[in-house]
């Protein structure tokens, strides 16, 4: 089963899949969007090509546990998706899962220019981790 993992920005959208057996994540892409019907329709188009099963979606919380901006944000997103796919749309914790990838990122010594084009599909690698690592238990 394959799995594509997204981290919801205010204008891009990180990308990251699963190999078939559903066990590894992977950064995939970073899309740039202003409407979520931009976004259907490259999302159609992924989950066509790779045989996506499944959509994780990052849930930003805040540290405190409380429910921001960003989660209404992510919450109409999720009932753009249910109404254009039918499939699971699972929610995972995404409290830093930015800063771990930039973390990453720094540590293999990239320049803040190339990070910044990468790290939002990161991001969505680390959602996605999270979940498949959370399934196997």
């Amino acid at each position: 089963m394959r799995y594509l993992g997204l981290d919801l920005g205010t204008k891009t959208l990180g990308l990251a899949l699963s190999d078939k057996t559903g066990t590894i994540a992977s950064p995939y892409k970073t899309i740039h969007f202003k409407e979520y019907s931009e976004l259907i329709k490259e999302l159609q188009k992924i989950v066509e090509e790779k045989g996506v099963e499944k959509f994780i979606l990052g849930y930003p919380k805040n540290m405190n546990n409380s429910l921001g901006f960003a989660v209404s944000r992510t919450e109409d997103f999720k009932k753009v998706l249910e109404k254009n796919f039918k499939m699971p749309i699972i929610l995972i914790d995404e409290r830093l899962s930015t800063t771990e990838a930039e973390n990453i990122l720094i540590q293999t010594d990239m320049s803040r220019m190339k990070r910044k084009k990468v790290i939002d599909s990161y991001a969505a690698a680390i959602i996605l981790d999270t979940y498949l690592k959370e399934s196997r238990e």
